[in-house]
């Protein structure tokens, strides 16, 4: 997969150890006999000997778009210093409010960031740039950029981030324009295609567990209690699993890839709450949408299906269930989900958005666009944006991962 260079790299490297583009990664490592299946091979991330951008003359943009995640600050951080201290680039902006902030007809003013402004930032959850959902006019966006003299733009987010940096490089390439457009994919769900983890998935895992075990204190201190914590995971049930893994208080955990019949799992915790007196249900927020009423309900401003409330409806269903069977039960109902989303990475997550940051940067300053930093078989690859639309990690029902959920929780295979 070569990615689009916007010319020949003129400009000696300030590093001493470089990657060659002729270094390729699998998508995939065959165990056994290989099928019958054609390879995907991604360009090796890493500094490359030339530049096509001059450092003394170069001006980068980043932007963070979408939910929160933690770990934005530590990729603004980290995007900032190998910049400045490798690569010696002085002039870095950062757009406020997302893409609202390419867009000067209704976003502010950049800042100017410095050593002192980032010092502290990754110590914070949040985006210290702000934060936004929704597209921007990307043909007066490339415009602004280009009045700005700004050469390089990261995009940090998700799908929908990425397909507006995809936008904002194709019209850039019809203008003749030389701005390299590198994205970071953000999510905490854990499902972008070609990365192996995200940033910030193990630290909402982590937060998620931290509750879990607070809901189990919660039940087990009532006849017949129980816990209901709803967790981010739209597509993907990666927080949910993890959490599960992690916590080991878990004895239901419920995820989109794996569908269930409603019944079945009532009538199969009434039997947990009988032997054992209490049970802690963690539930992905996409799961069940065919069962919701409000689901459906148009699209978000980053285009993404509106869900409906499976937390809620799970929490009455159970309850109405346990009435109806005259057992009495007491409910503990949590959804931390902002909470989980909303703190700073911790150090795991942390060495993460560093790396992430840095091999962005390498691309860029070689002059390389249209990309995606992806992360497989623990290698930073390129990953041409296009390829990333209509593609999603998910966990496979009979992978490993689940296989660890049922170990964990002791739950039915089905439901």
């Amino acid at each position: 997969m070569r990615i689009t260079t916007l010319g020949e790299p003129r400009y000696p490297s300030p590093l001493s150890r470089f990657v060659s583009d002729d270094s390729f990664v699998p998508d995939q490592i065959t165990r056994g006999l290989p099928g019958p299946r054609e390879e995907l091979w991604f360009e090796l991330a890493g500094p490359r000997a030339r530049l096509f951008f001059d450092p003394e003359q170069t001006r980068v943009g980043i932007v963070t778009c979408g939910g929160l995640c933690p770990g934005l600050n530590n990729i603004i951080r980290s995007l900032f210093n190998e910049l400045r201290h490798a690569y010696g680039v002085k002039d870095v902006l950062g757009f406020r409010g997302g893409y609202r902030g390419l867009d000067p007809a209704c976003g502010e003013e950049p800042l100017q960031l410095t050593p002192e402004f980032v010092k502290d930032i990754h110590r914070h959850g949040g985006t210290v740039l702000g934060t936004s959902r929704g597209k921007v006019d990307t043909s007066a966006a490339v415009e602004y950029l280009s009045r700005l003299g700004v050469n390089i733009l990261f995009t940090v987010g998700g799908d929908g981030t990425q397909r507006g940096g995809n936008e904002l490089f194709q019209i850039a390439q019809q203008r003749g324009q030389a701005l390299a457009v590198v994205g970071i994919p953000k999510t905490i769900d854990n499902d972008v295609a070609f990365v192996s983890r995200t940033f910030g998935y193990l630290t909402a895992v982590h937060e998620a567990a931290l509750v879990l075990e607070r809901a189990h204190a919660e039940v087990r201190s009532v006849k017949n209690g129980i816990a209901l914590v709803k967790v981010m995971g739209r597509h993907a049930g990666f927080i949910a699993a993890g959490a599960t893994v992690a916590s080991q208080d878990v004895n239901f955990c419920l995820i989109p890839e794996v569908p269930f019949q409603l019944e079945n799992f009532l009538l199969a915790l009434k039997r947990r709450t009988a032997e054992r007196a209490h049970a802690v249900i963690v539930v992905a927020e996409g799961v069940g949408q065919e069962w919701l009423s409000d689901a459906g309900g148009g699209r978000d401003t980053s285009g993404n299906v509106r869900l409906g409330d499976i937390g809620t409806f799970l929490r009455d269903r159970i309850e109405a269930y346990f009435t109806s069977e005259k057992t009495p039960m007491v409910m503990r109902y949590f959804d931390p989900s902002y909470f989980v989303r909303s703190g700073p990475a911790n150090s795991e997550d942390s060495i993460l958005c560093d790396l992430f940051a840095r091999n962005a940067v390498h691309a860029a300053m070689a002059g390389k666009t249209g990309l995606v930093i992806g992360f497989l078989h623990d290698e930073f690859i390129h990953v041409p944006i296009e390829l990333l639309a209509g593609r999603r990690k998910s966990i496979d029902p009979t992978g490993p991962v689940w296989a660890g959920v049922l170990a964990a929780t002791g739950q039915p295979e089905r439901l």
